[in-house]
Order: structure tokens, then sequence, then C-alpha cells
């Protein structure tokens, strides 16, 4: 194991905002970490400061001398009338048949290979750029961003690469699925410190909760010892038969100490409009055409959507979700067929052509008092914003000063002083971090109208969408399963070659995938069996009494490392439990049957 990058008491500031204030973390070639952090945590300025773009105030970056770094370019690093393949050859200097190989890892075959790259949606150029990095055989990948405005199909591609690739890397996402896919570790940063954690960022959240949780309940059991002991020496330190006494709780009181807890960063709390549930077809399309002048990009859409459905519109880049999504809210006009709403739907659009068209002379207040329904109170206008970290000055923040995370958070703010019964929703996770993300996620599942959106984040896709409708092959349809069946249906059409599997291919994979979730396997109601359950509900309660000593153990330890290795231990026993107590159901339902 060789140690790539070192950072050393590593500060950094930007005027009053401090990124970086005594920050140490370490990156060896057998991690692959996803960094984690608060949109302006400083991520992305940590990563120029890696790249050598940027210097820290003060502290050291050690780099291995022989250590070579991939990084993922935004920019459009292709020539004018370059082919994907020109590309390659011109970016690695490896022969043809090296750079064919590595981008048909990636799917890039036929036209997508040898036509004009600049020509390729983005995703295709992604792609691209990934073949690249992997030509160069890095030590290092650091990605920033890297699944941004990237289909299904490609993130699970460039997860598959991820995955195989035997160097070590650095990804800042906001994509919880496609870091737990791909990253061992976790590094956060926040309130200017590097934290590096052993495991993935599920566990890392749940133990910085429960950390937080634990520190908690000490200083409060710290603070009552503390007004016991002040008590004491207060009421005995002028007796003479007790001055001992009380001196010798002076003592232990000034041994006493409060864990410093960081103070919980802000988090938006979304609710989403209330509104009256209803009943029926909310929107009908029949034979539908989707496109623009001289151009069809779908057509033969027959749908109907229900009241109170939240539908999901999948398929990869290129196939028209925006566009269908644009002709329902009528900002583009169908090009044949019928598309009809029933009455009394009011249509609320979130969509990147709307919040960056916000009028920039407004203020955030000025925007959302112009936005709310008739009747909406100051202070609600105000606890809107709020909700929306738009707190004391930044109300009067003008909109042409916002960034596009703020931007978005204030569309999304506008939505909710609203009473729309019809949201449509194109990314809405672009442009916020994971914490907004969640918070819009549960706003969403309460939501009593109706929800029709697109978004990248399987996260966010998988939490939200009770159905689901793919756009593929020049139409769009209903989606025979949940989403988990079609991420399954595309991985499986990935594992079989399949770039552009058709529709009866994309039935086939979910029809066995049905088949495989269905098929659980019996066991037999002999002697053999009741033996196996014996000794299930053995392990049940010996894990069971494990997890509990772990609990108390937790609750009581004061000391930061211990805790982690505490925790990782109850994190493993309590998976072991899950286990156990699902083969226990299995095996006495199929005793009682």
């Amino acid at each position: 194991m060789a140690v790539l990058i070192q950072i050393r008491n590593a500060h950094k500031s930007f005027g009053d905002q401090i990124l970086l204030e005594n920050a140490e973390a370490t990156i060896t070639d057998d991690r692959k970490v996803g960094f984690i952090g608060r949109n302006g945590a400083g991520k992305s300025t940590l990563l120029k400061i890696l790249l050598g773009d940027e210097s820290l105030d003060s502290g050291e970056v050690i780099h291995h001398p022989k250590l070579s770094v991939g990084y993922l370019r935004q920019h459009d690093p292709f020539a004018e009338g370059e082919s994907a393949l020109d590309f390659l050859m011109r970016d690695s200097q490896q022969p043809e048949w090296r750079c064919g190989q590595v981008a048909g890892d990636f799917e890039l075959k036929g036209e997508k290979l040898n036509g004009p790259v600049k020509a390729l949606s983005g995703g295709w150029q992604t792609r691209v750029k990934l073949a690249a990095l992997l030509l160069h055989d890095p030590q290092l990948l650091l990605l920033d961003e890297p699944t941004n405005f990237l289909d299904l199909r490609t993130q699970i591609l460039l997860e598959n690469f991820l995955r195989g690739y035997k160097g070590a890397c650095l990804i800042v996402s906001h994509d919880r699925a496609f870091l737990a896919a791909t990253c061992e570790h976790t590094l956060s940063l926040g309130g200017g410190k590097l934290t590096m954690y052993p495991g993935k960022i599920d566990k890392f959240l749940v133990y910085q909760e429960e950390q937080r949780e634990h520190d908690l309940r000490v200083n409060a059991s710290t603070m009552a010892k503390q007004k016991q002991l002040e008590r004491f020496v207060n009421k005995n330190r002028a007796k003479a038969s007790t001055a001992s006494q009380a001196r010798s709780k002076q003592k232990q009181l000034e041994r006493l100490s409060l864990i410093d807890i960081e103070s919980a960063e802000r988090t938006a709390y979304i609710q989403a409009p209330i509104v009256q549930a209803r009943q029926g077809a909310a929107v009908r399309c029949t034979d539908m055409v989707i496109g623009y002048p001289g151009v069809d990009v779908a057509s033969n859409i027959t749908l109907e959507i229900e009241h109170g459905e939240r539908v999901g519109i999948v398929g990869d880049n290129g196939q028209g979700k925006t566009t269908l999504l644009r002709t329902l809210v009528g900002s583009l006009e169908s090009k044949g067929g019928n598309l009809k709403w029933s009455q009394h739907c009011k249509i609320g659009t979130y969509a990147q052509h709307v919040y960056t068209t916000i009028p920039e002379g407004d203020t955030v207040l000025e925007y959302l008092e112009g936005q709310a329904i008739a009747g909406t109170t100051d202070q609600q206008v105000l606890a809107v914003a709020g909700s929306l970290l738009f707190r004391d000055s930044h109300v009067k923040k003008k909109v042409k000063v916002l960034s596009g995370g703020e931007r978005a958070r204030l569309c999304l703010a506008g939505l909710l002083l609203s009473d729309y019964n019809i949201l449509v929703l194109d990314e809405p996770g672009n442009h916020l971090d994971v914490e907004t993300v969640e918070a819009l996620a549960k706003a969403l599942e309460l939501f009593n109208g109706t929800i029709i959106f697109t978004s990248h984040d399987r996260h966010f896709m998988k939490r939200v969408a009770t159905s689901v409708i793919e756009v593929r092959e020049g139409t769009a349809k209903n989606y025979l399963g949940d989403y988990d069946t079609y991420v399954y249906s595309i991985s499986q059409e990935i594992d079989d070659g399949r770039r552009d599997g058709g529709s009866k291919g994309g039935k086939s994979s979910g029809s066995e995938f049905e088949k495989g979730r269905k098929g659980k396997k019996t066991f037999n109601q002999g002697r053999k069996a009741q033996k196996e359950l014996r000794n299930i509900e053995k392990l049940v309660a010996k894990l069971d009494q494990e997890k509990k000593t772990l609990n108390e153990q937790l609750l009581t330890c004061t000391d930061a490392a211990q805790a982690l290795v505490l925790h990782d231990d109850f994190s493993k026993v309590s998976k072991r439990l899950e286990e156990a107590e699902t083969k226990w159901l299995e095996l006495t339902e199929n005793a009682d049957g």
C-alpha cells in the first residue's frame, strides 16, 4: 500500500469563508474514495489544489514522486471534425487497435466511434473522455460530479469501469447510489475539517448521526454532573468540616469538559404545496408526435397518467425525455395526435430553462412575492424562503448574483408558495446538495397531487417514482415494471453487449428478472428443516444479545476511535441479525405451509 497524496495541516479561505482549517487526509493506492460535503464546502476547490491549479494558504500537499493523475475534464477537448477514435489516438498516443478496444468497453462502436465526436450527445462525449482516461492508465482518478447529465446506461458503464479499475479514485458526487456502488471509503469535508471513514457512504451517514447523538447525550450527562458538583462546592466550601471535600469536588469539576460538537449545518426543509387529492386521469395522450420543426423525436405516444401518480420518465440521453415534458406542459406544441389535461389541473414547472430565466433584477423576496398565491402573508413567504436557506439578508440578494444551485432552490421555493396540483420537474436534483435532494424526495412522497419528472439520480428516482414511462426507439410507453426492474433490464442489456437493446429485449430482461425475484427456494418439511429452524433460532437469540451489548457500549463510550470500532462491529452484527431473521421467516413460512 503506497501513499499517493498526503494533505497536512491544510488551510484555505476565501474572504470570511474558511474552507480548510487544520485539514488532514491521506489517499493510498488501494482506495476508491467518495468525497462528500455541502454545496460551497470546498470540494471542488480541494480537487483544484490536488491538481496544482490552486494553492493552500498554509500547510502542504505531498504527492508520490511518480504519481500520475487522471482528471475527468468538464471542458470540450475535441478538435473540429475529429472522430472519437481520432481523438483517442491523438490524446493517448496509443495505436488504433488499443483505442478501439478500450472504446468498446464504453459501447463506442460504429458511427459513435468513427463519426464526428462533437455531434455526439453530452453523455456519449463523457464516454469518450472516460475511455481517454483509461488509455492513460493513471494511478489516481479525480472525478468531479461525473454522473451529472449521464443517463442510466452510461452511469452503469461508468460504475463497471470504476469497479474494475486497478488504481485509486477520489470521486465528488451528490449521487448516493453511485458512490455506494463504486467507493469503499468516504471522505467528508465540513467546517473546514476532512474526515476519512473506512466504509461506504450510507454507513458513514448513519455513523455521523449516531456519533452526534452520542456526543449530545454525553454532554448532557457531563453538564448534569457539573451542576451537581457546583452545588456541593458552593454549599460546603465555607464549612471547616467539609472544606477538604469541597476542594476535592472542585478538582473533579475542573477535570470535566464538554465534547466539542460542530453545530449542525442548516438543512433545507421542504413542504410540497398542500392540495386536495383527486381521482381519475390527469392527462391522456393518443398517437401523439413530439419534436421540433423538421424533426420528429418520438411518435405513436399513447399514455394515460392518473391523478396522484408520481411518474418517472426514463430513457437514454437524446431519446426525448425533456422534449416529452416540454410538450406536456405546452412549451412545445405537439406535432400530431391528441393531448388533453383534465379540468382543474394547475401545472407547475421546474426546469433549467425556467430557473435560468428568473428576472435578474428581482430580489429573492420580490420574486417569491410575485409567485405566491393571493392572500399569502409576508411571514409565510419568509418562512418558505428560510426553509430553502434564504434567511436574513439573503432574501435581499438580487437574482443576478445567485449561483446555479441558489436559483434552483429559489425556483423550488416559488413552486412551494403556489397551489399547483401537477408538478412537472426536469432534473430537480441538479445543482442541489445531498441533503436538499433528500428533503425534496421526502416532500414529494407526501404530495397529494401528480408528479411527472426526470432524474439521473437513482436514489431519488427509486424513492419518488410510483410508475415509470420509458422513452425509447422513437416512442414513449408505460414500462411494465418498477424502477428497480428497469435498472435490472438495462444492466442485463449491457452485460449481454446489446448497446441499443430493443423493447423486445428489454421486456425479456424484465421478465427474467421477475422470474428470478419470485423464484425463491423452498425447504423440506422433514427432520433436516426442523433442525435448521432450531439452529437459526439460537443464532437469532445470540446475535440479538450481541447487538444489545454493543449498543450499550456505544452509548457510554467517549473515545472517538473506540466508538468507530464499536460502530463497525454493531453494523456487522445488525446485518447478520437481519439475514438470520429473514432466514428464520422463510423457514417458518415453509414449515407452516
